[in-house]
């Protein structure tokens, strides 16, 4: 594994911090919600030892700061973003992608879009609701509605109350601050300071976007479905058995819940290298 370096790059509208580890093929793996690079900082230490692993801070996510005013999120910006890191550590060649929650998302437009640039996306759980049935999906928009709403009128613990409850994330739920481990903790008081930005500007955008199916279906072969076996069954989970029945492909199960990589490192890292190693399903 080669030594880690952190670096900027300047995109329209933000400044992206990310961090190259290893050799080889290049992977990006895409942080979702509020999270960070740090999330995977379990994963890479195994994946580098194959990969070129790139990972980096969404934009107005913890060390990826707005440049000028912060806005709500598109799709299209946010699988720029991801584009312009392929090009610029990957050069012509296509990356390997792994995307969870809205980074599935982010992966989804990004081979849309750019098929000629991914080599391979594992999208875990994009909450991309508007794939539900009708019925499903008027219910999850009018929740994800309601958790905004609540940010807006009661502030951010009661929106993070009813955004943990309604998805099953409850179950994810971190130690107290106080028994955290200084790294780990630092990690937490990051995505702590990114809840505000993230109900503001990225929970509607991401959740009622509309994935182009018969482009999908195009790349198939290119496109793992994935869930955590713990949380398939929850709110974020579900899109991506419709996705799946749409390609023609089972959903591939990953150990732990909706934040398996983080929560289970080396089974997740594990279970995701042979998968890379397949190029197709």
């Amino acid at each position: 594994m080669g030594a880690k370096t952190v670096n900027k790059l300047a995109v329209p509208g933000a400044m992206l911090h990310y961090e190259v580890t290893g050799a080889g093929p290049v992977l990006l793996l895409i942080a979702g919600g509020g999270t960070d690079a740090g999330v995977f900082s379990g994963m890479v230490g195994q994946l580098a030892a194959e990969y070129t692993v790139v990972t980096y801070d969404p934009r107005g996510n913890s060390r990826s700061g707005y440049v000028g005013d912060a806005t709500d999120e598109t799709l299209v910006q946010a699988a720029a973003d991801a584009l312009a890191l392929i090009d610029t550590v990957a050069g012509s060649e296509p990356a390997y992608v792994f995307g969870s929650s809205s980074g599935a998302i982010t992966g989804l437009e990004l081979i849309t879009r750019h098929p000629e640039r991914v080599r391979m996306l594992v999208a875990h759980e994009p909450p991309c609701t508007e794939v539900l049935p009708e019925s499903d999906a008027d219910d999850a928009r009018a929740f994800f509605a309601d958790v905004y709403e609540t940010y807006r009128a009661e502030g951010l613990t009661a929106a993070d109350v009813v955004f943990m409850m309604g998805t099953g994330l409850d179950d994810d739920a971190m130690p107290p601050m106080e028994d955290l481990l200084p790294e780990y903790r630092e990690l937490a008081e990051r995505m702590q300071a990114n809840a505000a930005n993230f109900y503001e500007h990225k929970l509607l955008p991401f959740t009622r976007y509309e994935p182009d199916l018969d482009a999908l279906k195009r790349v198939a072969d290119r496109i793992v479905p994935a869930a955590g076996l713990e949380s398939y069954m929850h709110l974020p989970g579900r899109p991506i058995e419709v996705i799946a029945d749409h390609l023609g492909w089972p959903v591939v199960m990953f150990p732990g819940g909706h934040g398996g990589y983080s929560s289970h490192p080396a089974p997740f890292a594990t279970h995701l290298a042979h998968l890379l190693k397949s190029d197709t399903l």
